[in-house]
């Protein structure tokens, strides 16, 4: 689906499940907000080629007005939009970028959880084959490691200044027991800073210092973070200039799931895909 006269100067692109794990790809101008004349084109899955083949039945002139184009990581997306819209710059979405940093962080959380409860299955191995009770060890709030790990997934998605009284105590029981997952933290933290900065040249240098800093950090779960950011560096740095996310785009797919929900899902695609472009285009 198509409807070239909903297309602004700001768009977003990004993709959604209907039905059955079935992908569709939405193209949204910022400009509708969610209402009528938001819709500006849908299609059937993610290969860049398809999409370029949809959109390219939108006049080129039309195409050239576009601006800005905001999405996630993902290569396709970038492609389609770099050839859909010669004229427009390519933002990669900050909160997919801060995803990534924060994930590689709960990765870290996870494996030591892991080696935590092995630990705590040896312990108990070792207590029955003595024949005697297992009593597991705990820190000063009564969390036992496994525990404490697995309590504090949000406590180390949130800066220091949004945790409560018992997050700053189960924080500091965690940082005094695991440095090197402190460490990461605070690194994890020092690249959400650079996303306060207003100047394009200075947020991109602050990411290649992260970068640089990342590797004499020996962690190497942010390896993988660093090539990414290294890969996409001029489309995140492109953030910077006007500060547009693609949180319009998450807000129209919350409308579309909820829509389905209500629907109690989708048994006729077709008929589904009608009452949207109703809705939204």
């Amino acid at each position: 689906m198509i409807y070239p006269e909903n297309i602004g100067e700001k768009l977003s692109i990004d993709e959604l499940s209907l039905s059955k794990g079935e992908i569709y790809t939405f193209v949204t101008n910022k400009n509708g907000k969610g209402k009528k004349g938001t819709l500006v084109a849908c299609v059937k899955g993610t290969k860049s080629q398809d999409i370029i083949d949809v959109l390219s039945l939108i006049p080129l002139e039309k195409r050239k007005s576009v601006r800005e184009i905001t999405l996630d990581m993902a290569n396709n997306m970038q492609l389609a939009s770099r050839m859909a819209f010669p004229e427009a710059s390519i933002v990669t979405d900050r909160f997919h970028v801060v995803k990534l940093v924060l994930e590689a962080l709960q990765h870290l959380r996870i494996k030591y959880r892991w080696e935590e409860i092995e630990k705590e299955n040896q312990a108990i191995k070792i207590a029955r084959n003595q024949n005697v009770k297992y009593i597991p060890t705990t820190f000063e709030n009564d969390d036992t490691p496994k525990q404490l790990l697995a309590r504090s997934r949000y406590i180390i998605a949130k800066k220091e200044s949004q945790w409560t009284e018992n997050q700053k105590l189960r924080a500091k029981i965690l940082f005094e027991n695991y440095p090197l997952l402190h460490k990461a933290y605070k690194h994890t933290m020092e690249f959400r800073n650079i996303y306060e900065l207003t100047i394009r040249e200075d947020a991109k240098q602050k990411m290649l210092d992260w970068i640089s800093y990342t590797k004499l950090l020996q962690l190497t779960v942010f390896n993988t973070v660093a090539n990414s950011l290294i890969y996409h560096l001029e489309t995140i740095a492109n953030f910077f200039i006007n500060r547009n996310t693609n949180a319009n785009a998450e807000s129209f797919n919350a409308k579309i799931k909820l829509f389905r929900a209500n629907q109690r899902g989708v048994i006729d695609v077709k008929f589904f895909l009608f009452r949207m472009g109703k809705l939204f285009a």
